[in-house]
Parts: C-alpha cells; sequence; structure tokens
C-alpha cells in the first residue's frame, strides 16, 4: 500500500492520451528546432555573407559615378541608389529572419586557400560556413541580374503605352476624359 492510496486529491490527476499527445506533440524534436540548420536556412547564410559585399560593390560604383564627368551619370547614380535600396532592404529582412530563427552570424571569417569560412551559431549549435571565392564572384553576379531585372521591369512599367499617354496628355493625367 502507497502512501497516495487513501489520499482523494490524487483521483483527480489521471493523465488522459489525448493530454499525452498534445506533450509528446509540443517536446518532439522537429528539424527547425534541433541545432543543425536546413537547406533553406543555409541559402539565407550564404545570402547574408553575399548581401554585404553586393554592399560594397555597388557604394563603390557609385563613388566613382559620382567623380565621372559623364552625361548619364545621374541616372546611373539613381539606378544604384535604387539597387543599393533593394539590397539593404533584402539584408535586412534576412537579418530578421535569421533572428527570429536563432540562427546568429559571427563576425569573424578566415580564408584558407581560397575559401572564406564564416561562423554561426544555430540554434546552441557552432558551425563555419565556407565558401569557395569563385562561387562568391558568381553568385554575386547572379543576385545583380536578379536585382536589375526587377528594376528594369519596373522602369518598362512606367514606358509602357498607357504610362506614355498619360504623361503627354494632361487631362488624362488629371483624370477627366
Amino acid at each position: 500500500m502507497s502512501k497516495l492510496d487513501g489520499n482523494d486529491r490524487w483521483n483527480s490527476k489521471l493523465l488522459l492520451t489525448e493530454h499525452h499527445e498534445q506533450y509528446e506533440e509540443e517536446h518532439a524534436v522537429s528539424p527547425k528546432t534541433s541545432g543543425h540548420p536546413t537547406a533553406d536556412e543555409l541559402r539565407m547564410i550564404r545570402d547574408v555573407i553575399v548581401l554585404p559585399h553586393m554592399l560594397t560593390m555597388v557604394q563603390r560604383a557609385m563613388e566613382e559615378g559620382e567623380r565621372s564627368g559623364n552625361l548619364l551619370s545621374r541616372v546611373t547614380l539613381a539606378g544604384a541608389q535604387v539597387l543599393l535600396n533593394l539590397i539593404t532592404r533584402d539584408l535586412h529582412e534576412l537579418r530578421r529572419e535569421l533572428s527570429s530563427r536563432r540562427i546568429r552570424l559571427l563576425n569573424s571569417d578566415e580564408q584558407v586557400d581560397l575559401v572564406i569560412y564564416h561562423r554561426y551559431v544555430c540554434r546552441g549549435y557552432e558551425e563555419r560556413f565556407g565558401i569557395v571565392r569563385e562561387v562568391l564572384r558568381s553568385e554575386i553576379s547572379m543576385q545583380l541580374a536578379r536585382y536589375m531585372g526587377e528594376i528594369t521591369r519596373h522602369l518598362r512599367q512606367l514606358d509602357s503605352k498607357e504610362a506614355r499617354e498619360a504623361r503627354r496628355s494632361p487631362v488624362a493625367a488629371k483624370g477627366t476624359p
């Protein structure tokens, strides 16, 4: 006979099957809660490494454009500023998403031969992310092409037939027929 047999308090403390299942679901180890990053998270880490390099490249190009006496330098600088804003926005969103997933990039990076390593902590798991310089260059060019395609698409929308007619006709711009 146990000490709890005569105690009526423990009669209502039974664990129902549904409560047991709920507990198991809440405490189950899922891939997101494990320390290792998923493939999607590794892509985000790669992008957080690539985007600051792109920012530096665009800023240098803007500085060179300001110094040159090019006729179209204002247009080029405006496009570079839009590109800079897009990259900055994406970098901020990526950092916020990584932070919400408890992934943190450490400021230390080291280069061994042609590989650049960045350390990161993913839910308590510390590891290095290595990227080859040539892969970094190709990734930068691919992402720059994607950003430029986005900017070009918006410029083409501005140059559509309806937009040109609206700019020519002051009546159409006011919205009256």
